[in-house]
């Protein structure tokens, strides 16, 4: 039987596959769960059902919840190891808070988070210190995440101080030189400050701390959204060749939508804290079956001016719902041009289409739509 290729052996793979429960008993037993290998292709992060809802509270003295914003609201999806996972949907979708749910930088609300098998959402102690170090974060703003007062040396360093098994006190600078070297900038820069710096290199700073620990996993919270163009190739081009040489698996993050095609995998679309789509790259930009998708498909520029001309452009009509009052049914139905009585009434799973269902189409990837279908639209570069 001929090997499957990279993009071939993740199309083959459902979005969500089944877990493997670890029983560990001890600590002991689940860090050595954590520090196991995982090969490529198998689901090295699982997410089922998580939900974040921030409480809504009236009254000083005797406060009282009188609701909730719920800013994820039951999201599941694997990440594979050695694939990037894109993320994308407009502002306020819940996309940075499933980054912050991950990190376990938030307490969510339900659901669970398996990694390798592990629901982190229940570790503590050491299990939880060592699942932290092979899951970090590649923050939004360069100038805002790393801190004023520190060096880069400091800055990149400062994660060997609460794992010092990773580098030895004696070998820091040295580590931290060649973390420098690693993200192209030059290793004596250790003794500067982030100010000292432009916005491409506070973010190559950032991916070096990312990398300090050797991670198995990065989230990028839209690392790229306050970047030139022009640097945003270079760091889009520095993650690619890193995710090669260090064997990372990313959860990309982004309003982008070419940025995330080009880097991605898989992609998901996500709105109103759900993910209302999810496949490949191809079948997401040229094969989309939900609405919104096709919608935000539709607003991407286009630089050919004859394509332009001939563009169908989808305009969504009424405002972005609250998360803290949802639509009742499928939360897209208020802006939807297909939606019916009984979007209202049902609310649809993300699961693929049953028209699609057994077919040899690229159409044939999960969308949470009643009514879900092939639109033509002009496609992201």
């Amino acid at each position: 039987m001929a090997e499957l290729s990279k993009n071939d052996e993740r199309e083959a793979t459902p979005n969500v596959s089944e877990v493997d429960v670890v029983d560990a008993h001890s600590e002991t037993e689940a860090v050595a769960a954590v520090e196991a290998p995982v090969d490529r292709g198998e689901p090295i992060l699982q997410i089922r059902g998580l939900k974040k809802h921030f409480p809504l509270t009236q009254g000083i003295l005797f406060k009282r919840q009188v609701g909730a914003v719920k800013a994820v609201d039951g999201v599941s999806f694997d990440l594979y190891q050695g694939e990037t996972l894109g993320i994308v949907g407009e502002s306020g979708c819940g996309k940075s808070t499933v980054a912050k749910l991950l990190m376990n930088l938030e307490q969510a609300t339900a659901g669970e988070i398996f990694y390798k098998g592990q629901d982190i959402t229940r570790l503590s102690g050491r299990a939880l210190k060592a699942v932290r170090r092979n899951i970090q974060m590649v923050f939004q703003d360069p100038y805002t995440s790393l801190n004023p007062r520190m060096t880069v040396g400091d800055i990149i360093g400062e994660p060997f101080d609460i794992h010092p098994e990773v580098a030895p006190k004696g070998d820091r600078r040295r580590k931290v030189q060649e973390l420098l070297d690693v993200v192209g900038l030059n290793p004596e820069y250790v003794n500067r400050y982030p100010h000292q710096f432009s916005g491409g290199q506070r973010q190559r700073i950032g991916i070096a701390r990312g990398l300090a620990l050797n991670p198995e996993v990065i989230i990028c919270d839209e690392p790229v959204s306050a970047l030139d163009v022009s640097v945003q190739a270079q760091v889009i081009n520095l993650m690619e060749k890193l995710q090669d040489e260090f064997d990372l698996s990313y959860i990309f993050i982004a309003h982008d939508l070419s940025i995330v095609r080009h880097i991605s995998d898989r992609v998901g679309v996500m709105y109103l804290g759900k993910v209302v789509e999810i496949g490949s790259d191809e079948q997401i930009y040229d094969h989309p079956t939900h609405p919104y998708t096709q919608a935000l498909l539709s607003a991407v520029p286009q630089p050919d001016p004859e394509a332009r001309e001939h563009r169908e452009r989808i305009i969504l009509t009424g405002d972005v719902p609250s998360p803290a009052n949802p639509p009742s049914g499928c939360s897209f139905r208020t802006r939807c041009w297909k939606a019916e009585a009984r979007c209202a009434e049902e609310t649809p799973l993300l699961a693929v289409p049953q028209r699609f269902q057994g077919g040899d189409t690229p159409a044939n990837h999960e969308s949470a739509c009643h009514f879900a279908e092939e639109k033509d639209v002009v496609h992201a570069a």
